[in-house]
């Protein structure tokens, strides 16, 4: 496991010496804007930690709704490849997750995402992608012990003080269709992420929606949405900004939703980036 780990990041970080280092601005969008999203070109670092202390536990066909974990540490990596008719994207996640309830810890399923950018799908003020996308094996103590792949698509825009999008998610269990249950299939969830930030003029602060990833089941119909709001601060620097923020977030929609629904949930996170030119 510690070889394979190895091996991503060498790639993520080694795709980079094909975009140039030269620091600039994106076309059309203001660094304060650039510094939060994630489908610039820019190479981000970013460092969060996550705490989900209480869910809810109300009944699922008379038995307590299951409790999810209660905390992570995350770390992600964007190493852009800018070329002359589209930039890509590698997008690095790696989180580490606790269980406290049972003592037990260690890494999640590791994932790996390459936003495609076309030339002709990037209008200055924003842009639209989509790359493939795969997870692999965690700890099974806290995550899934399979390989995943899929797709993930983005589209952001930036107009004023506002800056907002949607990304999708779909991915697919790399597993023997003869050990899936009864009535289920190796589709996972949809994944279906709106956001929405609002700049205070030039101080670097703003207000947005937090990480709410909403989730469709293929398999039972469920539906889950989570909600919350995001507060932070952005400092812009000669070639790199910084962002830092806090969020709170709960849950929605929940009750035909089989999994666990968090009822508090506190994030801290810190984002450092640097933007790189186009070829």
């Amino acid at each position: 496991m510690k070889n394979l780990f190895s091996i991503l990041l060498i790639f993520v970080f080694s795709c980079a010496v094909y975009g140039q280092e030269e620091a600039t601005e994106n076309e059309g969008q203001s660094r304060e804007s650039a510094a939060m999203d994630a489908t610039a070109t820019q190479w981000s670092f970013q460092l969060a930690y996550q705490s989900m202390p209480d869910y809810h536990a109300d009944l699922i066909n008379g038995v307590p709704r299951s409790p999810g974990l209660d905390n992570y540490v995350q770390l992600r990596v964007v190493a852009p490849i800018p070329m002359k008719s589209l930039t890509i994207l590698p997008r690095l996640t790696f989180r580490h997750y606790e269980n406290t309830a049972t003592g037990k810890s260690g890494l999640g399923n590791t994932e790996l995402f390459a936003l495609i950018i076309p030339k002709f799908s990037d209008w200055g003020t924003g842009r639209a992608g989509i790359g493939p996308l795969a997870t692999m094996p965690g700890n099974p103590d806290v995550s899934k012990e399979e390989w995943g792949y899929g797709i993930a698509a983005a589209i952001v825009n930036n107009s004023g003080q506002w800056f907002y999008g949607l990304l999708f998610t779909q991915s697919f269990r790399a597993v023997d269709p003869n050990a899936l249950a009864p009535g289920t299939s190796d589709v996972n969830p949809l994944g279906i992420a709106p956001f929405l930030n609002y700049r205070f003029g030039k101080t670097g602060m703003y207000l947005g929606t937090a990480d709410m990833v909403a989730l469709y089941d293929w398999d039972s119909g469920g539906f889950y949405l989570p909600i919350g709001a995001r507060f932070g601060k952005v400092w812009v620097f000669e070639t790199s900004s910084l962002n830092v923020y806090g969020e709170y977030r709960t849950s929605a929609i929940y009750k035909d939703w089989n999994g666990s629904a968090i009822q508090n949930s506190y994030r801290v996170n810190v984002s450092y980036t640097i933007p790189v030119g186009k070829k």
